[in-house]
Order: C-alpha cells, then sequence, then structure tokens
C-alpha cells in the first residue's frame, strides 16, 4: 500500500500527520509512505528526522490584505497555485497512491485537489473547531473528513458525514504518573502546582499577566509555579532576575517555589504533576491537557487565522472542562482571582478535570488509520 501525506506549516500540522503514518508504518511495515511539503518551513526538518521521503512544491497563503504590496504577492501566489498543482499531479503519477491524505496548511490545498481531480481516494484532517480556509474548500471534495472534536461540524459543507477521530497526542503524556513526576520536580504531594506557558516562543502578554502572580507566588509556600516565558521572553527573564531570581541553569531563574524557563523540555513531567494548567488554545495543547484530564485557564490567541483558538477554547468551556479569559480581558488581577478560584475549590477543580477528561480521544492514532485504510481499493 501506498500512502501520500500533505500538510506543512507548523508543528500543530505536521507532528500529527507524523504520529499517524509512523503508526501506518509499524501496522503495515511493507507499506510505502511519502510527504510532500514546503521547503521553507518545518515540514522540511521534521519529516526527514521521522524518516520519511520528502518532496517539496513551491506554495504560500493568500495575504489578508490590500496593500499594493499585498495585492503584487496574491497575483504571484496565484501564478504558485497553477503550478504547484500542476507539480503535484507529476508527484501523485510518479507515486501512485492508494490514498492521499491532508492534514492542514495551505499546501494540503493543490495536492489534495490534484487527487481528487485524478480520482485518487482522499481524505482530511481538521485539528481546529473552527476550520481553516483550506479544509473548508476541500470538505467539499474529499471522500472522507476527519476532525478533532464535534464542534467543527457545523463550520463546513462536506461531501459525506464526518468522522470524529480527535487529535493524536504523544505517548510519553500518557503514560506519565502524577506522584513520579512531582518527585522528580521535589513538589510536595500537598502544595498545589501551575504550570504556564504560551507556546515555545512565548507570549509577552501572558508573561506580562504572570508578573506579579509569580512574584507572589515566591513567597507562598503552598503554590508551586512552573513558567515558560519562551524563546523570546529574554527580557522578561532579565527583568525577573533583578527582582530577586537566581540563575539556576541555562535558560531557567528560580526564587522560592517559583522556576521560570525560557523553554520547558519535559512538558509531559511538568502537565502531569500541575493541579492547574494557563496557556493558548492550540490544537495539540488542548488535546494534551484533555489526555491528561488536566483543568485549564485558556488564554485563546487572537492573532491566528478565523480566531480558531477561541472556537477550540469554546469547545472545553461549554463543557465546563476549562476556563477561558480572551486577551483583551487578560490582567494579572484576572488571573490571579481565576487561579484562586480554581485552587480553593477542589470539588469544582475535580469536576472540570473529570469533564476535560471525557473529552479526550486517546486512540486518534488508530481511529485515523482505520479512515485511511478504508479508502483503499482491494485489487
Amino acid at each position: 500500500m501506498k500512502f501520500l501525506f500533505a500538510t506543512g506549516g507548523t508543528a500543530g500540522h505536521i507532528n500529527p500527520a507524523l504520529a499517524v503514518a509512523s503508526y501506518i508504518r509499524e501496522t503495515y511495515p511493507d507499506s510505502q509512505i511519502l510527504f510532500i511539503g514546503t521547503a521553507d518551513h518545518m515540514e522540511a526538518r521534521l519529516v526527514p528526522a521521522a524518516g520519511f521521503e520528502f518532496k517539496t512544491i513551491e506554495i504560500n497563503g493568500f495575504k489578508r490584505s490590500f496593500s499594493p504590496k499585498a495585492i503584487l504577492d496574491n497575483v504571484k501566489t496565484v501564478g504558485k497555485l497553477m503550478k504547484s498543482e500542476k507539480d503535484s499531479k507529476k508527484i501523485i503519477g510518479d507515486f501512485k497512491p492508494d490514498v492521499v491524505i491532508g492534514f492542514g496548511g495551505y499546501v494540503s490545498g493543490p495536492v489534495l485537489q490534484a487527487a481528487s481531480k485524478m480520482g485518487i481516494p482522499s481524505c482530511i484532517h481538521e485539528q481546529n473547531a473552527y476550520p481553516g480556509i483550506t479544509n473548508k474548500q476541500l470538505a467539499k471534495s474529499v471522500d472522507k473528513v476527519m476532525l478533532t472534536v464535534e464542534a467543527a461540524k457545523k463550520h463546513l459543507d462536506s461531501k459525506n458525514e464526518p468522522v470524529i477521530t480527535g487529535l493524536p497526542v504523544r505517548g510519553e503524556l500518557l503514560n506519565q504518573n502524577r506522584e513520579d513526576s512531582r518527585k522528580l520536580l521535589n513538589i510536595p504531594e500537598n502544595a498545589k502546582l501551575v504550570l504556564s506557558f504560551g507556546g515555545s516562543l512565548g507570549a509577552a502578554p501572558l508573561n506580562n499577566a504572570m508578573h506579579d502572580i509569580l512574584i507572589k507566588n515566591a513567597n507562598n509556600h503552598g503554590v508551586y509555579n512552573i513558567h515558560s516565558a519562551g524563546t523570546n521572553g529574554k527580557e522578561f527573564i532579565e527583568q525577573l532576575k533583578g527582582e530577586g531570581f537566581e540563575e539556576v541553569g541555562e535558560g531557567i531563574i528560580r526564587k522560592g517555589n517559583v522556576e521560570v524557563r525560557q523553554y520547558i523540555d519535559n512538558m509531559d513531567v511538568c502537565m502531569s504533576a500541575a493541579d492547574v494548567v494557563i496557556g493558548r488554545a492550540g490544537a495539540s495543547s488542548l488535546s494534551e491537557i484533555e489526555a491528561m484530564g488536566k483543568a485549564s485557564i485558556l488564554i485563546p490567541s487572537p492573532y491566528v487565522a478565523e480566531n480558531h483558538q477561541f472556537h477550540n477554547a469554546m469547545a472545553l468551556v461549554d463543557n465546563n472542562a476549562a476556563r477561558i479569559i480572551e486577551e483583551k480581558d487578560l490582567s494579572s488581577e484576572a488571573l490571579s482571582k481565576m487561579i484562586d478560584e480554581l485552587l480553593n475549590e477542589p470539588e469544582a477543580l475535580i469536576e472540570i478535570e473529570k469533564n476535560a477528561k471525557n473529552m479526550a480521544i486517546l486512540d486518534s492514532r488508530e481511529r485515523i488509520a482505520d479512515v485511511i485504510l478504508s479508502l483503499v481499493k482491494e485489487d
């Protein structure tokens, strides 16, 4: 069997595709798998590193502006779109896949469109509660549409009834034990742990809102805090060093019960040990929060396409599986109040944890693979 995956742009698109492709490779060792992406985004590094064959097309998204430069760029994009579909047909014709699978990002568009025109079975996976433009268009022509959450259905006009599959979660997260994680982090069993992060780059609004909370918790013997300032948060870390935090490792500072890092490289340990998780509302993060059954305060990024993080967050909030503070309402006072409410109301905290866990789909890789395999035509 031959499988062609098309995805790219962000790790949120690429890693779930790699998880499913790896599962297919493990289950069917004789299968052949090819990825199509672009040469100048993360897939060019992540896909070959995972041991998969990788070919590129040249494509970029449309600019959402009417400035002269944006208009000129969009004219060029139309030309690239036409060429990328032609290049996709060539790659598909040479590889002769049994199924073509799109995992989001604008690179999926020309590849899946070419596959549909060539009569090759195709499917897409949408990770967000509010689908992206590319997948909205593809849903009308592909054979199967897979969704992370039920809420995405109402935003799609798909040829066939969508299938809810969830989003693959890294295995190491599922295997972590809360007690063992707390021992690794030197956190007493009866203490509360708040974990806060704004993604690998960090989020300045979250850093600013957490500042006073971190200062307060440094002297609070009952509450511990691990905060990631992000790789763009060097100035924030320097500010805290001027306020009594001491450097204890590369990119790590500490004062009392509070540890601030540039990047959290053991998220599985930190999240499993946490009582409350604070962060953005990317689809991958939310799937991890659900899988681990964690209470969370979500601060959706308003800077993403279609404001999809807000819709992602509301899928949990509407099920009493999380709390939300929109960035326009974010302040140290508002965030501190919500943290205290959760930590001081154990019954409410347990209910949120239970509801989050109930939303988790832990066999997502298998569900997605089953949909893909159902499209393979018998010889």
